[in-house]
């Protein structure tokens, strides 16, 4: 693969959340042998089938959306420990659907462009986005200076005399609205000037609102079940990652085989990472009177590769390693992703900012699984988007900061099943254990 195929740029770059989940219901159709007493279900994705309509426009999920508000940059600046305060949720429902299907390989495979949607719903938020204020990393700056850091000394001078004429500072205060969905930067529009490639406006997500996320192509499940919905390509790609060790090996998170069993792996693909993250089982949990395996992210999914051989990507470029808990989202950006305030972490990251708490019940990452159906009935996926502020020679305003991998924000994705298909389960799978 090409590792342009899978970048975060300078501008309009979206925020790393792991995964966006729909909840959907499954009407299985199953089969009773008479010789073995198994139950099969309907998992071939077909325009025929009773799951395709749920598979092309999955009922919408919820999106929190929470930001680290820097409390004392000045301090910070001069060399001290920064201190944050988390503001939030501000909340959005997201409506995912699937278009332009068109059937593959003698109907084994299907193509489908991937388009989202965002509309805020202030009912679920803690502020107005358009009204509050967050203090944040500076990031547009941030990131030209550490694409600059191999240019000479000299051009790297003349562009930090150039950001003092025009103010602008390491952290920047904006609405969350404009961090969120865009602004024009003037830095950006300065070199816009020059280079009109590059886009004045910056935002999380710039762009990213009722826009094509990506084009797949995922298995249906007629030549083996253990396949059904798995992606076979993204955005022409087979494998995900800088690492072949990370190929196409799971699904969205929206589907998964029937029959699932407490030993299996479950690969879920983070489309913002180009990455397949996975998660083993860890108890069984009940959810409107539904029994579900619960799933959730191994201990050493974001193990430092010293301590995880398998997660040879942790070092980005090659030999440039983090710590356990963090991951460089591409080569030469100063970007990374973590779970919430770092959980799962090396100390020294949480230990670094003051106002970072923490704990499994707010910032893990699960999914609850109907192991019968492969239906996900809640889930709850979060993600952390930091950025690694450093010094960097030329640029004085850099001098004394100490190194850290500074929280911008967290995202939590969640989404659980309706009372109305919570009951039709039910009533399906008294059924079918009536049966067998």
């Amino acid at each position: 693969m090409t590792r342009k195929s899978c970048a975060i740029y300078t501008t309009g770059f979206v925020c790393a959340h792991l995964l966006i989940v729909g909840i959907a219901l499954v009407i299985a159709l199953y089969i009773i042998s008479s010789h073995l007493s198994l139950i099969t279900y309907e998992v071939t994705l077909t325009e025929r089938g009773q799951v395709f309509e749920s598979w092309k426009n999955p009922p919408p999920s919820y999106l929190e959306y929470y930001f680290f508000n820097v409390t004392n940059p000045e301090v910070f600046m001069a060399g001290g420990k920064a201190s944050v305060k988390q503001i939030g949720p501000y909340t959005y429902r997201v409506h995912s659907s699937r278009e332009n299907v068109t059937f593959l390989e003698n109907g084994t495979k299907v193509y489908a462009l991937n388009p989202k949607t965002f509309v805020f719903v202030p009912e679920k938020s803690v502020g107005d986005p358009q009204v509050d204020i967050v203090r944040t990393v500076n990031i547009p700056l941030v990131t030209i200076m550490n694409k600059l850091k191999s240019s000479s000394f000299f051009l790297r001078s003349v562009f930090s005399i150039y950001i003092n004429r025009l103010d602008i500072k390491l952290f920047m205060t904006r609405t969350v609205h404009e961090v969120l969905w865009g602004f024009k930067d003037p830095l950006l529009t300065k070199l816009h000037s020059t280079k009109p490639e590059v886009d004045e406006y910056f935002g999380l997500m710039w762009k990213k609102n009722d826009a094509l996320e990506g084009e797949s192509v995922s298995h249906n499940g007629e030549q083996n079940y253990l396949d059904y919905v798995k992606i076979d390509m993204w955005n022409v790609l087979r494998e995900m990652s800088w690492s072949s060790s990370n190929q196409s090996n799971g699904t969205y998170g929206t589907f998964f085989h029937p029959l699932t069993n407490v030993n299996e792996s479950l690969y879920i693909f983070a489309a913002e990472l180009c990455r397949f993250i996975h998660l083993a089982y860890v108890e069984e949990v009940e959810v409107k009177g539904i029994q579900a395996y619960r799933f959730a992210p191994r201990g050493n999914v974001l193990t430092s590769p010293q301590n995880n051989p398998a997660n040879p990507t942790n070092c980005v470029p090659a030999g440039e390693c983090l710590g356990t808990g963090v991951l460089k989202v591409r080569e030469g950006a100063p970007i990374v992703v973590s779970f919430p305030h770092f959980y799962q972490a090396d100390p020294a990251y949480i230990n670094a900012i003051d106002g970072l708490n923490p704990n499994k019940e707010e910032h893990e990452t699960y999914l609850d699984l109907q192991p019968m159906t492969g239906v996900p009935i809640r889930t709850s996926k979060r993600a952390q988007l930091n950025m690694i502020l450093k010094r960097v020679t030329g640029f004085p305003k850099t001098r004394n900061i100490a190194e850290t991998i500074f929280p911008i924000m967290f995202v939590n994705e969640m989404a659980t099943i309706d009372d109305e298909p919570a009951a039709q389960m039910r009533s399906l799978l008294s059924l079918i254990l009536r049966k067998t």
